[in-house]
């Protein structure tokens, strides 16, 4: 099945099934701590959702995906941390998830980022063009999680912090 993929920002009336989504693309996941969902609701109220998009197939929003300001030691801005990024089970390897992850790289593009950076698969986000980059670290993250892509070549050098919204547990 390749489903028609709408994707748009989010609107207030979005929030309850993008917790859900939320919610359900992680349950089974062990290597979550299962708080996204809070995260995400964190991050909306601190107002630091930069790009804050979901799918929708047949009007269903079925996927979401956030993007939030990170700091970087090394004094870089506008850099943003991507995550995270939820598809319902149902609608898993379909690519959905694909689809939010290009549409939202390409906004933080058109408003000037000069990178991303994630905690995340191996496998997964490399071919977006993330990279492992020995110059950036996330503290307590092993380095062949951390990925980040830039979008002008320059790699800063630095610890990167992620909004306090990540610490969100409830």
């Amino acid at each position: 099945m390749n489903p028609k993929i709408a994707i748009r920002n989010e609107t207030d009336a979005d929030v309850g099934a993008i917790t859900d989504v939320t919610v359900a693309a992680f349950k089974s996941l062990e290597i979550s701590h299962h708080t996204e969902q809070f995260i995400v609701a964190a991050l909306r109220a601190a107002n630091a959702l930069t790009v804050s998009l979901v799918a929708e197939v047949d009007g269903r929003v079925v996927g979401h995906i956030a993007f939030s300001p990170v700091a970087i030691s090394d004094g870089t801005r506008n850099w943003y941390g991507l995550g995270p990024v939820s598809v319902l089970p149902e609608y898993q390897r379909q690519g959905i998830g694909k689809a939010l992850v290009q549409e939202g790289l390409s906004r933080l593009k058109t408003m000037d980022a000069q990178g991303c950076c994630l905690v995340g698969h191996p496998d997964y986000y490399r071919k977006f063009g993330f990279r492992n980059t020995p110059e950036l670290v996330l503290e307590g993250v092993p380095q062949e999680f951390f990925f980040a892509l830039s979008f002008d070549g320059h790699i800063p050098h630095g610890n990167v912090t992620f909004h306090d919204g990540f610490k969100a547990e409830g």
